[in-house]
Formats: C-alpha cells, structure tokens, sequence
C-alpha cells in the first residue's frame, strides 16, 4: 500500500455515503473532476444504493433528499477537515515517516468516515424501517452476487497468483502516486507483498459474517416496530461495532494496520526526492479541488 495513495476511490470514501440502512458506503471515481465528482455524489450514490435494495417510489424521494442533505452538511462541516488532513499528509510526504505517523493518518480518515456514517444514522434508520421483504431479498442476492464475484478474483486463485496480482495492484497505484519505481523499490514491494498476512479466504468469511448481521439488523427493524430512538440506538450501535471491533477481531485488525503502516513508510522512505515532490503535488491538488468546493456554500 503507497504512502499516501488519495486514489479517487478512497478519496469519495472520505467523502462517502452510508450504506442504504445497513451501513454500506457510497463511491465515486474521478480524480481528474473531483469538484464535478463531488457535487454528483448525490444522484451517483443513489443509484449505486439503488442497486442492493430497489427503492420503491416512495423511498425514492427521501433517499434522494437524504443525500443531498448528507452532502451539503458533509460539504459545511467535514471538507474543511479533510482539506486540513491533506494538507498535513502533504507535509509528511517531503520527508522520511515513521509507521507511527502513518498509523496516524490511518486513523485520522477513519475518523471522518465514522463521523459520516453517524450523521447518516437517523436517515439510515428510517429507510431500513421501509425495506419490505422483497426488497431484503434484493439485497441479500446483491450480497450473493458480490462474494461470486470475489471467490472467482480472489480466493480460487492460488497463493502465487494472488501475490502477483497484488503486486500489480500495488505497482501501479504506487506509480501513480510517486512515478515509476526503481528495481530496487519494486524489490520491497513484492517482498511486503509475500510477507503479508493478507488472506482473501479471511476477508470472504469476514465479509459473509458483516453481511449477515447487517440482513439480520435489517429484519429486526423490519419486524420489531421499535420506536425510532430504539431504531437509531440499534443502528448507531452497529456502526460503532463495525468502527471498533472487541476481542479477537480488534486485535486482528490491529495487526493488520500496523502491517499496513509498516509497509507505507518503509516504501515511503524508499523514495527519491523527485518521487516525494510529485507525491505533494498530488496532494496539494486534490486539497485546492477540495478547499474550492467546501468555500462553495
């Protein structure tokens, strides 16, 4: 994983869009057009949403108009932090970091994530409380669908394919960000990559259990006619488990960051100082698009 990488995916993440009631976040690639994404991200993410429950044309409206809420607070009150985050991360980027800082910035994002799908739980109640039984069976062969697709990218590879695709992924999002990498940069990449705990028959098993309580948190709502301040706590409830994990799976995820940060700043430091100068240009790119659009309002 590149130090730093803002890749348009991550970056509409950042700005993202809670899951149709049951926590899934909205995307949108464009980091050639990020004010011209962002201001799409509304009619974007509905059809994406649209696409795991099939709003009847009731819910349409208020899903509509949900969003567009979330966008116009998220522009009000989190752009200005983001802008902040990359403007920081763009000062990092000239200079050697420690797995500590990049641990930092980790956190630093998911903390705006969190902050948005919090925002996104009293509209997230609502719609989950609409969904009918159809439209749960929807979703559920949506979820189907999605580990289809991943069993066939992922896990029936084998260990060397796997690897190398990563290493693929990888270079080219390295690349990317810094330009092309020197062998011996290439070298720590594919060793990082063999060396990872990265197990896609984990992430498969993880993602089905994820599924199944967010059905499960669904049909509950559905059938048990809680009042909404019962609804929200269970959803905010939900969000908060999946933000910060207990026991065994914290502990998981905690290793697996600290690999991450590991990596980052070891490939990070790696890098020339031409390397790191296109880093902070992309950076301070994406922080202008980003400052434009929060002064937008």
């Amino acid at each position: 994983m590149p130090l730093f990488r803002i890749r348009c995916a991550r970056l509409a993440r950042i700005i993202g869009v809670l899951v149709t009631a049951g926590l899934v976040a909205g995307c949108l690639a464009a980091c050639s057009a990020v004010k011209f994404a962002y201001n799409n991200l509304p009619e974007v993410s509905y059809w994406w949403l649209d696409s795991y429950v099939d709003f009847d044309s009731t819910q349409t409206p208020r899903v509509r108009d949900g969003l567009t809420q979330l966008l116009e607070w998220h522009r009000q009150n989190e752009l200005p932090k983001v802008v902040d985050l990359l403007r920081h991360t763009r000062t990092l980027a000239g200079d050697d970091v420690t797995p500590a800082q990049a641990c930092e910035l980790v956190e630093s994002i998911q903390a705006r994530l969190l902050a948005v799908a919090e925002r996104a739980v009293p509209a997230s109640t609502e719609l989950a409380q609409s969904l009918d039984d159809a439209q749960l069976g929807h979703l559920e062969r949506k979820y189907a669908r999605i580990n289809a697709d991943y069993r066939k990218e992922w896990v029936a590879l084998s260990p060397k394919d796997q690897q190398e695709k990563r290493y693929e992924q990888f270079l080219d999002r390295s690349e990317d960000f810094y330009g092309r990498l020197d062998p011996v940069q290439r070298d720590l990449l594919r060793r990082q990559i063999a060396q990872s705990s990265f197990d896609p028959r984990e992430i498969d098993a993880n993602r089905k259990s994820r599924q199944h309580e967010i059905l499960a948190l669904l049909r509950r709502l559905q059938a048990g006619k809680a009042d909404p301040a019962e609804a929200q706590a269970a959803v905010r409830a939900y969000v908060r488990q999946v933000a910060e994990p207990a026991g065994a799976a914290r502990e998981r995820r905690q290793a697996q960051q600290e690999e991450s940060c590991r990596n980052i700043a070891e490939l990070h430091n790696q890098t020339t100082p031409a390397q790191r100068g296109k880093a902070q240009q992309r950076l301070q790119g994406y922080a202008d698009d980003l400052r434009q659009l929060a002064s937008a309002l």
